[in-house]
């Protein structure tokens, strides 16, 4: 404590001996700004490149067909590269309900309150026309990069949940085009059924 009253008193005791801090050289600092030329490089250029081997932080590592949805040699892939099972298809129903249906629609047929009010391009449907014919790879890559109006995912939401939302738009897309001879037996004899009750009058 004494030392720290000895302290303040010199402190007090300096006023005009000690030169009054200079602000504006925190305003003007020597530095180099982006993009700026300089001969401090032999290269004239301010900007230094990443060293061999950097990697942007939101860069996603792993086998490109599983974080990317394409082969190393740039084809989309044609068949979703993770375990599934109904688990992980409930689990891409959530968050297709939760980050897709808000334009697509819950049904993925492109109607909705916001696709309603977006004049500018309406967001396509998803179980209809050409989208249904895209390879997986292709739907997935949508959703890591993003496409028009549509924003990527890539930072909410792991690669493993965006596979699990395109497994689950396989789902609905098959759930509007199915056909009933493709159905297991079990399933196809219900919807025969229940095809021939709505027939009744």
């Amino acid at each position: 404590m004494k030392t720290l009253i000895v302290a303040l008193v010199c402190l007090a005791g300096c006023d005009g001996i000690l030169p009054a801090p200079d602000f504006e050289q925190m305003i003007d600092q020597h530095k180099l700004k982006a993009f700026a030329a300089t001969s401090y490089f032999s290269d004239g250029r301010a900007m230094r490149p990443p060293a061999d081997g950097t990697i942007a932080r939101d860069v996603r590592l792993g086998p490109p067909e599983l974080v990317r949805g394409k082969t190393a040699a740039g084809a989309y892939v044609e068949h979703i590269p993770i375990p599934l099972d109904r688990a992980a298809i409930e689990h891409g129903r959530h968050d297709f309900e939760t980050y897709c249906g808000v334009c697509h629609g819950l049904t993925g047929d492109g109607s909705s309150v916001v696709a309603r009010h977006m004049e500018l391009r309406r967001p396509p449907s998803l179980v209809s026309g050409k989208v249904v014919a895209f390879p997986v790879g292709r739907v997935f890559t949508v959703t890591e990069e993003g496409y028009g109006l549509m924003p990527s995912y890539r930072h909410q939401l792991t690669a493993q949940r965006r596979w699990q939302i395109v497994a689950y738009l396989g789902a609905l897309q098959l759930s509007q085009h199915a056909q009933l001879a493709a159905l297991p037996s079990p399933v196809r004899t219900d919807a025969e059924r229940a095809l021939a009750t709505k027939a009744t009058p």
